[in-house]
């Protein structure tokens, strides 16, 4: 009877875990794809648009709704920066819909966002919020020396830009709604918070958030050599 007892608490214990586990896993997904998109200096993102961003998105793997034409679905991560100048740890939030599609051909797309200004980081922060108004959110322009293209963008609260099939392009994601992930940042920190929650409430981080984090914070640094 106790060990039967112990095996259900052990079997009950993997099921709590697994929430976490699954977290962390897309954790580790989005600080890999901001690696390989920061790592292309002639296709990826300006590093000094990394330094000016409020805010940073990213979702890895958007994926085609099942039955449902035009459909997209996808789960990733917000930081935001601190008074201090550094990231606030990761907040779960969950992307719908939206105007950007498959379009390259993909079966899955990551995305990732910059929040050029507070304004823009104040709206993402809203428990859900609706991509699309004029100036909101512009396709990001790719490549370290697209000064130019960057200055026609900078009057945008938001830039946008997706990867499927190794192709990277900046892309407008009016349409898409964000919505904060309770259940993911329960699974994270112990507690079911909102993005606002997460940003300001100087959490610590999970090992997985710490190397996100670290990864936008190496950019940085790069940058400055």
């Amino acid at each position: 009877m106790q060990k039967t007892f112990i095996g259900l608490l052990a079997c009950a214990s993997c099921l709590l875990a697994a929430p976490r586990e699954d977290s962390e896993r897309r954790l580790n997904d989005a600080t890999a794809v901001l690696r390989e998109i920061m790592g292309a200096p002639d296709k990826g993102i300006s590093h000094d648009l990394v330094e000016r961003a409020q805010c940073a998105v990213v979702v890895p793997g958007v994926k085609k709704a099942a039955f449902v034409v035009g459909a997209q679905y996808g789960k990733g991560f917000i930081t935001c920066r601190e008074p201090g100048g550094g990231w606030s740890a990761p907040a779960a939030i969950r992307m719908e819909g939206g105007s950007f599609g498959f379009q390259i051909g993909g079966s899955e797309t990551d995305v990732v966002m910059l929040v050029m200004n507070r304004r823009g980081a104040d709206r993402l922060m809203q428990d859900h919020f609706t991509l699309g108004g004029e100036g909101e959110i512009a396709a990001g322009p790719v490549g370290r020396d697209a000064s130019a293209e960057t200055d026609a963008k900078l009057t945008a609260e938001m830039l946008s830009w997706s990867r499927s099939r190794g192709v990277f392009a900046g892309i407008s994601l009016k349409g898409a709604t964000m919505r904060h992930d309770l259940d993911d940042n329960e699974a994270l920190y112990g507690k079911r918070m909102g993005t606002r929650d997460v940003i300001d409430s100087n959490v610590a981080p999970t090992p997985a958030g710490q190397r996100f984090l670290a990864t936008l914070g190496a950019d940085a640094r790069r940058d400055r050599k």
